[in-house]
């Protein structure tokens, strides 16, 4: 989300803070890339707990060597993740007018699946509508011209299932902002 071409959500750049060493128009995400890292390290010790899992005659020691360093480090490591992540979140800079115009700028292919789940479900073979959809979906996205919205209305074989109401409301994305 916060790629320079998503934009949509980024760290706070504070003052003094470097971005990118090779691109100095890019504000890295240090934060989210250390709770990566960080998670990393956290889902290999749940590998070294389910190791400890297999004992030998009746709860050897096996076990304990492992567990008196990634129990306490966990702990400690999670706690720090923790407090990193809910500064993060409580700070995180929002652009809802990108987030709009990314939603906006497929013209509503991302929805093709509705849109083919719905003429199924008006009675259209599952295989003619998806060569229906994906018709209109590539045409309006590799030729330009007419929207993947209006190709779908103009289309009489999918007007005979949805009417112009109803392929609006597939394409809109408010409902599934709930």
């Amino acid at each position: 989300l916060a790629r320079t071409e998503v934009r949509e959500a980024e760290e706070p750049f504070k003052k003094g803070n470097q971005g990118s060493s090779a691109m100095p128009h890019k504000r890295n995400p240090h934060e989210s890339e250390r709770l990566s890292g960080l998670a990393r390290l956290l889902r290999g010790y749940a590998v070294t707990a389910s190791e400890n899992v297999a004992l030998w005659h009746e709860r050897d020691i096996s076990h304990s060597s492992t567990e008196r360093v990634i129990f306490p480090d966990a702990c400690i490591v999670l706690d720090f993740m923790l407090g990193e992540i809910s500064e993060l979140i409580e700070n995180l800079v929002i652009y809802p007018e990108r987030m709009l115009a990314n939603l906006n700028l497929t013209g509503g292919l991302v929805f093709s699946q509705r849109v083919l789940l719905a003429l199924v479900d008006g009675g259209l073979d599952r295989q003619v509508a998806y060569k229906l959809v994906q018709k209109h979906a590539l045409a309006a996205w590799d030729e330009g011209g007419p929207s993947f919205r209006d190709r779908l209305v103009a289309d009489p074989d999918v007007a005979s299932i949805l009417d112009a109401a109803a392929v609006d409301a597939l394409l809109d994305y408010e409902d599934q902002l709930v």
